[in-house]
């Protein structure tokens, strides 16, 4: 095991859907000798795609592990969906790495995808390079792709390859750092590399391009730009070093090339993970309160030495116990040990640890500082729970889960099944906190919620097939939200007397519309009482029956978002005021505002990418305006069109048959969550109907 952290590389490769990621990631595999035997997206042979879920759609649905070493450097890497179903997986891996491969597709360029995990990575601050896959095809543009990531990323780019040909004459890079060609031999699957000089007919395009470069890499480097400057002789570790600066920074992204499928580019792209991205060391200690009530940050740095701190970032179950996925922050662990779950103030065992190769396992009897590592014998731990030395506690920053958009109703064939059905959802929940389920109490029926039709269908099928439990389910539905669109106060008395203590609390709220900021909840909670109306003791109990009411509406009883509540004045009682009075009174006063304050229905809203070809894009516009769509661009990508559009999920469902049957097959699309919005009044007409 390498305990030099300066050569320990976590990262992940991330993109758009059918960029190539999971192909990139087998190529890595197999010229690192790390898999003997090259696996194939297309044949279901991904070693990295290990579920039969993944083998037969030919996607990646969840992220996967895997280690290896490559100049004698030790690199964890993480395999990631590109479908914004399961962006969860993506979330919650660019958490843990500290650095990421962005792919592209040579004739895609940036998508809609793209933009969403650029922007996750921009969220937990991790540095990247890019890599412009698929310069085989036909339709490829390097030149067009960077610009692409330049204006819509608004990507500070280092380019440091350019492609040799393009479409079926692909065959190579030119090295801009080194001023050298690099040719692949086909016939040995490239295993063999052929430098040879520039070729002529590239010699004034790479030395422009050079110049480009130690350019963008002297704004990173106080020795270089003086260097430049001054145009004394520049060295190719000057540049490496410039940027590598940049790149760990997370200001600048080196841009490389190839064909995964043709097996182009695998090595120089591991040579540039190895040269740019940041090693543990490189990168700021992790910060956090010692308690969830303590407001000062205390640091861990990446060193055995130490407290241990890590963060559960991934459960899947097993038939032998769960598998939590940890990534170590400082200090170390070894098997056996007792620890601290500090979110839920918990202690728990790690009986065994293990290093994973996708479905593979390999028992490891201690893991340190940096190490990306699955430990099993965690009883109550979830998705973004902290676990840290039991006399040294730390909370680390959590993550952030998506609101599911989506929903269908379940139900057991056998009152046998029951039971069974949820036990599983609860493993469900567990391993995905993108999925939710409900029990309807006045009907009785069991809802499933998640990111689209496809993440509820994976879901469905995991229940029937790997689950053995026979289910009825109903049609997909949207996932309405319920609002207000004027501010009202109420009071809430909760007050009852039978023989003895009795019960006494008294609330007044206001409630109010508010656009809460990515870090605030979507119910926002503000104390404004005075010389002690509510006793301190008992806020957190308003606050929590406030929070108990928001979860049903007064429409339809979908959950309430975007309220700011505002706990004005209250009454209570020296003997039989109690937590549980002032829990009551907080829904009763909660309920009652919402009442009086215009209740309106919200529906989500996706951004939707469609490309097609030119001769069809009257018919897709024609049919996206009677979705109620708001087409926002239609650009032209070779020959064909891409439209960016916003449109209400209510009207998706289905989508992709009817796309295809308008195109002749030839048209594709991609949909993620937008936003929500206020729903007409025929729509809520439709809700109220069916409630």
């Amino acid at each position: 095991m390498v305990r030099d952290l300066k050569k320990l590389r976590n990262i992940g490769i991330m993109a758009h859907i059918d960029a190539g990621k999971t192909t990139v990631t087998e190529r890595i595999l197999y010229f690192a000798g790390r898999t003997y035997k090259i696996g194939e997206v297309h044949d279901g042979t991904a070693v990295m795609d290990y579920l039969t879920e993944e083998q037969t759609r030919g996607i990646t649905i969840t992220s996967a592990v895997t280690t290896f070493d490559w100049a004698e450097h030790l690199i964890n890497l993480i395999d990631t969906p590109g479908h914004v179903d399961f962006t969860i997986e993506v979330e919650r891996s660019l958490r843990v790495l500290d650095g990421a491969v962005a792919v592209f597709c040579g004739v895609g360029g940036v998508e809609a995808q793209s933009e969403t995990v650029w922007r996750q990575a921009d969220r937990y601050s991790v540095p990247r390079l890019c890599f412009i896959n698929k310069l085989d095809r036909i339709g490829a543009d390097f030149e067009k792709v960077v610009e692409d990531i330049t204006a819509r990323l608004h990507a500070h780019l280092a380019v440091l390859q350019l492609p040799i040909g393009w479409g079926d004459d692909f065959c190579g890079q030119v090295d801009l750092i080194r001023q050298r060609a690099i040719f692949y031999d086909p016939d040995r699957i490239a295993t063999k590399l052929r430098i040879e000089a520039v070729p002529a007919e590239l010699t004034q395009q790479t030395a422009r391009a050079r110049h480009d470069l130690i350019e963008a890499a002297a704004e990173y480097d106080e020795s270089l730009m003086e260097k430049y400057v001054h145009e004394e002789q520049i060295s190719e570790a000057d540049i490496v070093s410039a940027i590598r600066k940049g790149t760990v920074s997370g200001k600048l992204h080196p841009v490389l090339c190839g064909s995964a499928l043709k097996h182009i580019g695998a090595r120089p792209l591991l040579d540039a993970v190895v040269d740019y991205l940041p090693s543990p060391l490189d990168l700021p200690p992790v910060t956090g309160p010692k308690d969830l009530k303590s407001e000062k940050l205390i640091e861990r740095r990446p060193d055995d030495d130490e407290p241990f701190s890590a963060l559960v970032f991934k459960i899947t179950s097993d038939q032998h116990g769960d598998l939590n996925f940890i990534r170590i922050y400082s200090g170390k662990i070894k098997a056996g040990t007792r620890v601290l779950n500090s979110t839920q103030n918990k202690k728990e065992n790690i009986s065994r640890i293990w290093a994973m190769h996708a479905k593979e396992r390999t028992a490891r009897k201690e893991a340190a500082a940096g190490d990306i590592v699955a430990a099993v014998g965690l009883k109550a731990s979830n998705t973004g729970d902290t676990l840290c030395d039991t006399r040294n506690p730390i909370i680390l920053e959590r993550l952030e889960f998506p609101e599911p958009v989506i929903t269908m109703s379940i139900e057991p064939r056998s009152g046998a099944d029951k039971e069974r059905l949820t036990d599983a959802l609860n493993t469900l929940r567990r391993e995905d906190p993108s999925f939710e389920y409900r029990f309807e109490g006045e009907t009785g029926q069991i809802t499933i919620s998640g990111m689209g039709e496809l993440h509820l269908e994976i879901l469905r099928n995991r229940l029937v097939r790997d689950m053995g439990l026979q289910i009825r389910v109903g049609k997909p539905r949207v996932a309405y939200k319920e609002t207000i669109r004027t501010s009202a106060e109420a009071e809430g008395r909760f007050i009852r007397q039978t023989g003895g203590r009795g019960q006494f609390g008294v609330v007044v709220l206001r409630v109010e519309p508010h656009r809460p900021s990515s870090s605030q909840e979507a119910i926002t909670f503000v104390d404004a009482t005075k010389g002690g109306a509510v006793p301190k003791e008992y806020i957190p109990a308003v606050e929590q029956g406030v929070r108990d009411a928001a979860t049903s509406g007064p429409l339809a009883g979908y959950p309430l978002l975007n309220i700011k509540v505002t706990l004005l004045d209250g009454q209570h009682h020296p003997v039989d005021s109690s937590e549980i009075s002032f829990h009551r009174a907080g829904s009763m006063a909660f309920d009652a505002a919402v009442e009086k304050a215009s209740p309106v229905f919200l529906e989500p809203i996706m951004l939707l990418q469609v490309t097609a070809p030119e001769s069809y894009l009257g018919a897709v516009t024609s049919d996206l305006n009677s979705r109620r769509a708001e087409i926002k661009n239609a650009e032209q990508r070779g020959k064909y069109r891409m439209v960016l559009a916003k449109v209400p999920l209510a009207e998706m469902f289905r989508y992709s048959t009817q796309l295809r049957s308008l195109t002749q097959g030839r048209g594709t699309s991609t949909m993620e969550p937008h936003s929500y919005a206020p729903a007409p009044a025929q729509v809520a007409e439709q809700i109220l109907r069916y409630v």
